[in-house]
C-alpha cells in the first residue's frame, strides 16, 4: 500500500478533530469508510488520487443537515484548510467543487459540475448509504431527529425537489424509497455499481423481513 503523503495525514488529523462530536452516521468513521471505498474504486479508474482522497476526507466537514441547511460552510471550511497547506490551487478548487456537488438532493436535481474524481467520491459516499452500514446509519439519523420508524399511513415521496428533500420529516423507512434504493442505478463507475449491487440486495432483504415482522408474520 502506498505511503500516505503529509497532506493526507494532515487532512485526516484535521477531520478527526472537527468531527469528534458529530452525529454517529456522519462522524470520522463514516469518513474513514468512504476513504477506504475511494481507494478501491480509484484503483480501477483514471483519476487524480490526491483529489479523490481529499474529496473523500473533506466531503462532510460541515454537512448542511447540521448547519440549518447552509451549503456554503463545508466548501469554505475545506478551502480555508487546504489553502493553509499551500497545495496547488487547481487541486483545492477541484476538491471544493466535489464538496459542493457530492450530495444527493432529491430526484429532480440536475448536476451542474462533473468530473471523474467527483464520480469516484460520490460513488464511495453512496456506498456507505447502502447495505448493513446504510441501514444502521439511516435509523441512527432517524433517532437523532426523533422521527417515527415507520407509519403505514405515510407514503414515501418520490422525485422530490431539492427543497422538499431537505425539509423531509417522513418516517425512517420512507427514506429507503426516497433515496437509498435509488442509489444502485445512479452509481457513476463500473466498480461502484458492482459494489452497490450486493448492498442493495441486502437492503431489499431487510425490508422484506421488516414488513413481515411488522405484520406479525415472522
Amino acid at each position: 500500500m502506498q505511503k500516505e503523503s503529509k497532506v493526507i495525514q494532515a487532512t485526516k488529523a484535521f477531520v478527526k478533530n472537527e468531527l469528534q462530536n458529530a452525529e454517529g452516521g456522519h462522524d470520522w468513521f463514516h469518513i474513514e469508510r468512504v476513504y477506504k471505498n475511494i481507494l478501491q474504486i480509484a484503483a480501477q479508474e483514471k483519476v487524480n488520487l490526491e483529489i479523490v482522497s481529499l474529496g473523500a476526507l473533506l466531503h462532510d466537514i460541515a454537512d448542511s443537515k447540521f448547519h440549518n441547511g447552509d451549503e456554503s460552510i463545508g466548501p469554505k471550511k475545506a478551502k480555508d484548510f487546504l489553502d493553509g497547506l499551500h497545495i496547488q490551487t487547481s487541486v483545492t478548487e477541484h476538491v471544493v467543487e466535489i464538496i459542493k456537488h457530492i450530495s444527493f438532493k432529491g430526484g429532480n436535481t440536475q448536476p451542474t459540475f462533473t468530473s471523474p474524481e467527483l464520480n469516484v467520491v460520490q460513488d464511495a459516499d453512496r456506498l456507505d448509504a447502502l447495505g448493513a452500514i446504510g441501514i444502521a446509519r439511516t435509523f441512527n439519523y432517524g433517532g437523532f431527529k426523533n422521527r417515527k420508524m415507520y407509519d403505514p399511513s405515510i407514503a414515501p415521496k418520490l422525485n422530490m425537489s431539492k427543497a422538499e428533500y431537505k425539509k423531509g420529516e417522513n418516517p425512517t423507512i420512507n427514506h429507503f424509497y426516497e433515496k437509498l434504493l435509488l442509489l444502485k442505478d445512479r452509481m457513476n463507475t463500473k466498480t461502484g455499481t458492482q459494489m452497490a449491487q450486493q448492498r442493495h440486495e441486502f437492503m431489499e432483504q431487510f425490508l422484506e423481513q421488516f414488513y413481515a415482522e411488522w405484520e406479525g408474520k415472522r
